[in-house]
């Protein structure tokens, strides 16, 4: 075994090879495909017109309460079956959240919408990381913003940069 074979076989990260750039492209494009970020949320919320979506929480009505992002719609998982049809325009991407990264509640309010045609994606960090960035929410007593936690998001700009 040479010394970069057995460099690479004692290294965590590299034990198992990198993918080929071809099937790394087809890989991180195809993820793009199916999830979003709280910035591009917000940031298409914001501007003004259509975001050309709709945003779904997933979650129960005391976590709704708690806290949602406005304009959100209000769909619980459980209830998805028997009320999208409803609430939804089946021309019209969804994006779906829960509360965050430790939560695959979105995953599988993704995955219930997508089983009934729709177009959806999941928006990473949920509920969480939307008021961990700083936008505003709404509760049951009225709308809230926190200070953006500087460990998820730059301390002086809206724009990350990524």
């Amino acid at each position: 075994m040479t010394s970069q074979q057995l460099a690479t076989a004692s290294n965590p990260v590299l034990r198992v090879p990198p993918a080929s750039p071809a099937a790394a492209a087809a890989y991180f494009g195809a993820s793009l495909a199916f999830h979003a970020d709280v910035s591009d949320v917000a940031a298409a919320l914001a501007a003004d017109g259509d975001p050309g979506f709709v945003v779904i929480d997933s979650r129960s009505t005391a976590s709704w309460d708690q806290g949602h992002i406005p304009g959100a719609v209000h769909l619980p998982t459980a209830l998805i079956a028997e009320q999208a049809g409803d609430l939804l325009d089946p021309a019209v991407p969804v994006i779906t959240y829960c509360w965050g990264p430790g939560c695959n509640g979105a995953t599988r309010a993704a995955l219930a919408l997508a089983e009934l045609g729709y177009q959806v994606k999941e928006m990473l960090g949920g509920f969480e990381y939307w008021a961990r960035e700083g936008f505003e929410f709404e509760t049951w007593e009225g709308r809230e913003r926190r200070s953006a936690d500087t460990l998820t998001a730059p301390a002086d700009s809206d724009d990350c940069g990524c």
